[in-house]
């Protein structure tokens, strides 16, 4: 699938960028990674963490907001997965226009790139807070996802798919909670403080986002949105986990903050179909002269949802402390 293709990252010197560019570095024979993002210094260091692979990686300074490099970037380019994102909940709040340009805007160029320049296939990467936001992040990742998924009633008689991959937050990534709670063991801190002790996560790895949004690559044929079968844990346990035995004081619940992360509604459940390892929800609108993906799965039944915490699989304490080894 990956084999002799040329495959652009949109923020791709971000953790997930360096994982999926070595992961298909080291499974498939791809022409070309094209690495799209605004930092010179991170791509400097990235150029340095893949020495091995300088052939292979091109490293292409632009922002998701300016079209015309978009355009350039994209000429000769089969697949994009986009990445890029203000992703920061304080950030967006206080810089909404920012993150519109962003995240919305952002969108919509790549749309307008990848159909002018003859792009096979783009899946955009969205996030748990897209589904009934209740920050800013989370509204702009809608409205992204929904262009992303109408792009394909503009696709025409052009061979190209748009489709998205949800997940929440990867663990041990920037910003969430385990380097969170890792600071303030490192620091002789003998208590963890918990935001709200009914509060659960999925745990997704690194490397099981890279191999859905691969999934996405080869199976999606426009409009679908991806999202794993994950086990779950209660933050509780996690820091249970990570210091045994210390004091977890609550301390609420943040702005823009959700107890639970949710990937599938009751109302996105009327086109939701169950495979072995993952759901798929199917576009609901039906556009003319596009062709419906057809479902292969399971049906998933009538009033069903997907969140963190009516998971049927779940971690406990042991299982959390043995992967956290592996990271």
């Amino acid at each position: 699938m990956l084999n002799h293709k040329t495959i652009l990252i949109t923020g791709g010197t971000g953790s997930f960028g360096k994982a999926f560019t070595k992961y298909v570095l080291t499974h498939y024979e791809p022409k070309k990674i094209i690495i799209y993002s605004r930092d010179e210094f991170k791509q400097f260091n990235m150029s340095n963490d893949f020495k091995e692979y300088k052939d292979k990686i091109r490293y292409f300074i632009g922002d998701v907001r300016d079209l015309d490099r978009m355009k350039r970037a994209f000429e000769g380019v089969d697949y994009v997965i986009h990445a890029a994102a203000m992703k920061q909940v304080p950030a967006c709040e206080y810089n909404p226009n920012e993150a519109i340009k962003t995240n919305i805007h952002g969108a919509q160029n790549i749309i307008e790139a990848a159909l002018d320049c003859g792009v096979k296939k783009v899946v955009a990467l969205s996030t748990d807070k897209a589904v009934n936001p209740v920050n800013l992040y989370g509204g702009t990742k809608l409205v992204s996802d929904k262009l992303f998924i109408a792009a394909n009633a503009y696709a025409g008689s052009k061979d190209i798919s748009f489709s998205i991959v949800r997940y929440g937050n990867v663990a041990g990534s920037r910003g969430s909670i385990i380097p969170f709670f890792k600071d303030l063991i490192e620091s002789g801190k003998t208590e963890l403080p918990i935001t709200d002790y009914r509060m659960t996560r999925f745990w997704i790895s690194l490397e099981e986002g890279v191999k859905l949004v691969i999934k996405a690559l080869e199976e999606a044929k426009g409009g679908e949105t991806f999202i794993s079968k994950i086990p779950s844990f209660k933050v509780t346990d996690l820091a249970e986990a990570m210091l045994p035995g210390c004091k977890m004081p609550e301390v609420g619940i943040r702005e823009g903050e959700k107890l639970h992360e949710i990937m599938v509604t009751v109302e996105d459940s009327m086109t939701t179909y169950e495979y072995d390892k993952h759901f798929i929800v199917y576009p609901q609108m039906v556009w003319s002269d596009v062709k419906r993906p057809v479902p292969t799965g399971k049906k998933v039944p009538e009033g069903f949802s997907y969140s963190s915490d009516n998971n049927t699989e779940w971690l406990s304490v042991e299982e959390i402390r043995e992967l956290l080894k592996e990271m």
